[in-house]
């Protein structure tokens, strides 16, 4: 059965939120605030959301989490074990650093890197890509060649490490060690901007080419 990706760009960060199906049954990857679209394309398609998938806790990309449950109450949320805390106070997810407040409930399953996620014909391995938060993942599904890299790595960059919970040589040999380390021809979509390759940000990513260092 083959797996579908559609990428929703939603909130005021303009975060990609992804829907992957197979067959009837949906993951959304990173919900972003403000997901109609995907709820209306989803219920036209008959897909039956199970999983919502986090790459970290930033409120960018969880805020979209109780529309969701409201939509499919069945579902479960999966989050990296070491950002669990931030899906329930603002201030660690910097929602409160703009006035917002978000909280979106606990999550229903707490995810480290190594392991496996499966149902139906979907498969996403766990990777660890630590460092833009402290618990960091990025999924790499095999089926489909690619890799959903939340705000780690980005087409032509890489994610801030300023914030709390960043670690710039940390996340810097994650994604030398756990990303680059994928064919070249796996695309790489991230949680802001447009899709690359592992090959191209092998090559131009000025933060992962020689000696380059800073800031993302």
């Amino acid at each position: 059965m083959s797996i579908e990706i559609h990428v929703f760009v939603a909130g005021p960060l303009e975060t990609n939120t992804y829907l992957l199906t197979s067959g009837t049954t949906a993951w959304v990857i990173d919900p972003a605030m403000g997901l109609d679209e995907l709820i209306a394309v989803a219920r036209q398609r008959g897909l039956d959301v199970r999983r919502v998938l986090l790459t970290h806790g930033h409120a960018d990309h969880i805020a979209g989490i109780p529309q969701l449950r409201r939509a499919w109450p069945g579902l479960k949320v999966a989050c990296p074990r070491a950002d669990a805390a931030m899906l329930t106070d603002p201030r660690a997810n910097l929602s409160a650093d703009f006035g917002v407040g978000i909280t979106v409930g606990e999550a229903d399953e707490l995810i480290d890197p190594g392991q496996v996620l499966r149902e139906s014909d979907l498969e996403l391995r766990v990777l660890d890509t630590a460092g833009h938060t402290a618990g960091g993942v990025s999924y790499y599904c095999p089926a489909a060649k690619v890799v959903f890299s939340g705000d780690s790595l980005l087409a032509g960059s890489i994610g801030r490490t300023d914030l709390p919970g960043g670690d710039y040589p940390r996340l810097i040999r994650d994604i030398r060690r756990n990303l680059l380390s994928l064919d070249d021809a796996v695309r790489v979509l991230p949680g802001h901007g447009p899709a690359s390759t592992i090959a191209r940000e092998r090559r131009a990513n000025p933060f992962l080419v020689g000696q380059a260092g800073g800031e993302g």
